[in-house]
């Protein structure tokens, strides 16, 4: 998908290639900063952890570029099967660094922190495989369009979301793609204009997040979905997350022909075969986790 833009894993975690290095000679420092994003994955399931708790987690450009690195790394292998997304501190993400919207910065610095935001949505929803948030507190602004924007969001009962840009004088406009796809009109409108969060209840009852649970459970639940996850097909997972991306944005007749005719694709495909014939003979399917097409 995008090989080309992929970084090379250097470990278990990671260090993003934007992330600041220190120079110069070993004595002015005793130790590198911390990455500003981490990248663990084991068993098909990648965890990226946002690591920059002392800015909340802000999505400056370098997060946003560390951010798209570990999310496309690898991102074609077949032993990548899902992604969690999560965040270090009581701030899962405070959105966009204010201090790099200053009219100091100017208009092309400004031009290229939102281009690479909705790029880094845009991947998160273009991915041939889930990607989770796991949120344990505060998401506001673009931390929350990165809520909306990811397929699940398992999050804590003191967890909060909102888009309070309009108090500073910046209105989340960028958030507002993926909010007001995940949630009813009126209460996108609501949060938008007033900057007023939203409790983890009320963003489960209003379409924002997928489930709520104690803060204890948070990590077992999330990977109990991802574990989930990793016991289906890959290429019928991929096809299916493409297509329902695709028919939600057409009108009645045309998403049902477009799910048509990827029913009947879905159903040449090996994994598409095999998982039938293991139900018919009340066993396990054994996926082979590839596009390979079944034998007519």
């Amino acid at each position: 998908m995008a090989r080309g833009l992929l970084c090379r894993a250097v470990g278990v975690f990671q260090l993003s290639r934007t992330t600041p290095r220190l120079s110069g000679p070993r004595f002015y420092s005793q130790t590198e900063p911390e990455p500003l994003t981490l990248r663990q994955q084991n068993n098909g399931i990648r965890r990226i952890i946002l690591n920059n708790p002392k800015k909340r987690n802000a999505l400056s450009l370098s997060m946003l570029e560390s951010l798209r690195e570990n999310i496309l790394a690898d991102a074609d292998s077949d032993d990548l099967r899902v992604i969690i997304i999560s965040a270090k501190g009581p701030v899962f993400s405070s959105g966009h660094d204010l201090k790099e919207l200053t009219s100091a910065q100017g208009r092309e610095h400004h031009t290229k922190v939102f281009h690479t935001c909705a790029e880094v949505m845009a991947i998160i929803q273009d991915l041939p495989v889930p990607v989770i948030a796991m949120v344990n507190g505060v998401a506001t602004a673009a931390g929350c369009q990165l809520v909306a924007t990811c397929d699940i969001a398992v999050v804590t009962e003191k967890s909060t979301f909102a888009t309070p840009g309009v108090n500073v004088g910046l209105f989340c406009s960028t958030p507002a793609v993926a909010i007001g796809r995940a949630v009813p009109r009126k209460v996108a409108m609501e949060m938008l204009f007033t900057g007023t969060p939203i409790s983890a209840h009320d963003a489960l009852l209003h379409g924002l997040v997928s489930k709520v649970v104690p803060e204890e459970r948070l990590e077992e639940e999330t990977l109990a979905v991802a574990r989930r996850v990793c016991q289906t097909s890959r290429p019928v997972v991929a096809l299916g997350k493409a297509t329902f991306q695709r028919q939600m944005s057409q009108g009645r007749d045309a998403a049902y022909a477009t799910a048509c005719k990827v029913m009947v694709d879905n159903l040449a495909l090996r994994d598409g075969q095999e998982g039938i014939q293991a139900f018919v003979e009340k066993r396990k399917p054994v996926w082979s986790h590839t596009a390979d097409k079944a034998h007519d």
